[in-house]
């Protein structure tokens, strides 16, 4: 067999889900070019440029499909263009975000040269979110936990909501059984994710349930440390910055979309903050915790966006201190309010100023990085670097990517460190004792 992912962090553990599963049942998994019997590719759609990539990755790993093999595909682009993907010569079935969970049982009623089985039902109905097990991150030295999916925010530009339908989490006490189990394999860091993470516990009525939800983790003593993944900027409260600053065990990264920096673009999106707001909130972090992490997602060419615009987003983020940019470029996505929207802008403006917004990322990122030297943090060793003796890789808490040393090559431990240096994007460290 072989597992294809495309997309989130949700993704990512929902394909490690499957393929515990898969592995349970007895599938192995096919060595790199070997025909399988089973192929399944999990599928993102969070841009029409996704959705052509999950095209691409279905007829690339198609060919590799043994004759009397099954193709499944699932995931968001699943979810949302059944038909298209049923209709593809390759595939054999088409699975929901909701039926992810039954795939082994709808392989088992695959027939070779049957019709196309297709098992997607309304996300929109979808009022639980079932925990899914995952103990075994294959190749990883991270953890994934997802505890939250679904989003009602609706923006212009994504077609989320559709795919993944109302916010919905798991239970504390399920979350906390769930983080004991992956501290009993073994691992040091688990990013705690979802679509929308923020509104994690709003269905049940929750005011503040992220913050509870840490408070009562912190409460476990796991011999583990927490990461965040992607938070809204309004979701981001006084509480969350101050535990953050208080508990080792926080890891101090927030990740944070921004998407533009204009007021007018904010609002066509139909983002509910000004840049004033992004602006206020950063500052706080940064006098809150003066080396946090502070990631930035940002949109270039959304309909409509002037010079002055795109500008006006420059220079935000250019004032901020801001650690990394992660930058799309804007693709119309059918069936989302933008794709309506008149002035779309050309695709060779977009990349221009997609490039733009990446050299200024690069900059951000090296003048972080070079704020930390002389500083000490702790490295979760991932992998040795190009074959060197001793050489590893790794992350410190506030996601400095970090070369350094080790006298244990094995990956997955915490070691302490001080920045020496920064070469090539990348912070050079020592162990200290």
């Amino acid at each position: 067999m072989r597992i294809v992912t495309l997309g989130c962090k949700v993704n990512q553990y929902e394909s490690a889900y499957i393929r515990s599963k898969l592995l349970e049942l007895g599938w192995i998994e096919a060595g790199e070019g070997e025909p399988c019997d089973l192929i399944v590719v999990n599928t993102c759609a969070v841009t029409q440029e996704a959705a052509h990539q999950s095209r691409q990755a279905i007829s690339k790993v198609a060919r590799n499909k043994s004759r009397h093999g099954c193709l499944v595909v699932t995931g968001c682009y699943a979810q949302v263009a059944p038909e298209v993907l049923g209709g593809l010569k390759a595939v054999d079935i088409v699975v929901g975000n909701p039926e992810k969970t039954d795939i082994p049982h709808l392989i088992a009623q695959f027939r070779p040269k049957s019709q196309t089985i297709i098992a997607v039902s309304d996300i929109q109905t979808q009022k639980k979110i079932e925990p899914l097990p995952v103990t075994r991150f294959f190749e990883r030295t991270r953890a994934f936990l997802k505890i939250q999916d679904g989003c009602d925010s609706f923006c212009a530009y994504c077609i989320v909501p559709h795919a993944r339908g109302k916010p919905r989490s798991l239970r504390p006490g399920e979350v906390i059984d769930l983080l004991e189990a992956i501290a009993g394999e073994g691992y040091k860091e688990v990013v705690l994710t979802g679509i929308h993470l923020g509104k994690y516990g709003v269905e049940r009525g929750e005011e503040r349930g992220l913050v509870r939800l840490l408070r009562s983790i912190g409460a476990c003593g796991l011999d583990m440390r927490i990461r965040l993944s992607s938070l809204e900027p309004g979701e981001i409260s006084e509480d969350l910055i101050e535990i953050m600053a208080t508990e080792e065990w926080l890891c101090p990264h927030f990740h944070i979309p921004l998407q533009a920096g204009d007021m007018g673009v904010l609002e066509k999106m139909g983002r509910e903050y000004s840049p004033k707001e992004f602006e206020a909130l950063v500052l706080k972090i940064e006098r809150t915790l003066p080396l946090a992490a502070i990631g930035v997602d940002v949109m270039a060419g959304f309909p409509g966006e002037t010079e002055k615009a795109f500008a006006n987003t420059m220079a935000l983020i250019q004032d901020l201190p801001i650690s990394y940019l992660h930058v799309f470029r804007y693709s119309r996505r059918p069936g989302t309010k933008a794709a309506e929207l008149p002035e779309h802008l050309s695709p060779r403006l977009i990349k221009e100023r997609a490039k733009r917004l990446r050299d200024l990322g690069r900059e951000k990122k090296k003048a972080f990085y070079k704020r930390c030297i002389g500083f000490r943090f702790k490295v979760l060793s991932e992998r040795k670097v190009g074959g060197k003796p001793h050489l590893m890789r790794g992350f410190t808490e506030n996601y400095l990517e970090t070369i350094f040393s080790a006298p244990d090559e094995s990956p997955g431990k915490l070691f302490p460190v001080e920045i020496k240096g920064v070469v090539d994007q990348k912070a050079t460290a020592e162990i200290i004792s």
